[in-house]
């Protein structure tokens, strides 16, 4: 079976793989796009552009919703030798998936944009805009890096480091967000609405996962006006998340094990 990283001159040419990996989206080829978008990372001497980073979490948000799916599947079925290790193999591919989208975060795209961001408030009449965006790179990263350790802490829930590692990314990329990003920024909402799944879901702690989804909530309310046309179908989508999570933790017939919805970053 050939491999699409042998496809002739894929890697001459940065744009050659922007393009494949588009390709490979609308193909639904989604093992494909992380192994391009892995090597879109790694180029040297840049960094990715919006819609590039989108690219790269559309990339892996798939490949491990898959594996995420499979496991909650299997966990319903009675064991068997042959189904703990049909369970342990789907696992260990999850965990292979967060480890390698984990090692990009945090060896390469957030050391890199930390840097950039050193740089540009350094600069004399520094770029206002070009500093907004580099901000907002940076909390679209910590909010992925939040995600996936909260994905194997759902898996593998003997390991609270995932735990630990996921709160204090939240915690970080949220007190960048709030100083960064407006209330109806989609990246900003999202990050709130994840973070809240995981105070409830994997902190157990329903007050916070509760006071948090309402606060961003209500802060987005109040700046509906400031909602450019571009985002607002995200933003709004968003909003109305946070809103279904909030009836569902707060309503007291709901489930011990409900969960709420979250969103990869718009």
């Amino acid at each position: 079976m050939t491999d699409i990283l042998s496809i002739k001159d894929l890697t001459a040419k940065r744009e050659n793989l922007v393009y494949m990996a588009k390709s490979a989206e609308v193909a639904e080829r989604y093992e494909d796009m992380c192994k391009i978008m892995k090597l879109l990372v790694q180029w040297e001497g840049t960094s990715l552009s919006s819609d590039e980073r989108n690219l790269l979490s559309v990339a892996y948000k798939n490949v491990i919703g898959m594996r995420r799916a499979s496991c909650r599947t299997l966990k319903e079925y009675k064991n068997s030798e042959w189904l703990d290790q049909y369970k342990t193999l789907v696992e260990n591919e999850l965990k292979d998936i967060c480890k390698e989208i984990l090692g990009l975060l945090t060896d390469t795209l957030i050391p890199n944009v930390k840097n950039e961001i050193k740089t540009a408030e350094k600069a004399e009449g520094g770029n206002e805009k070009e500093l907004k965006d580099l901000q907002e790179a940076l909390v679209f990263y910590l909010k992925m890096t939040g995600d996936y350790h909260r994905y194997l802490a759902e898996i593998f829930t003997d390991d609270k480091d995932n735990v630990m590692d996921a709160q204090e990314t939240y915690k970080s990329a949220l007190a960048i967000a709030e100083k960064h990003l407006i209330p109806t920024h989609p990246i900003r909402l999202g990050l709130a609405l994840n973070f809240s799944v995981c105070y409830y879901e994997i902190l157990k702690d329903q007050q916070k996962a509760c006071e948090l989804a309402k606060s961003a909530f209500d802060a987005a309310i109040s700046k509906l006006d400031s909602i450019d046309e571009a985002s607002y179908k995200d933003s709004t989508l968003i909003m109305q998340l946070l809103r279904d999570n909030l009836t569902l933790w707060t309503t007291t017939e709901a489930a011990e094990d409900d969960g709420g919805e979250d969103v990869d970053a718009a």
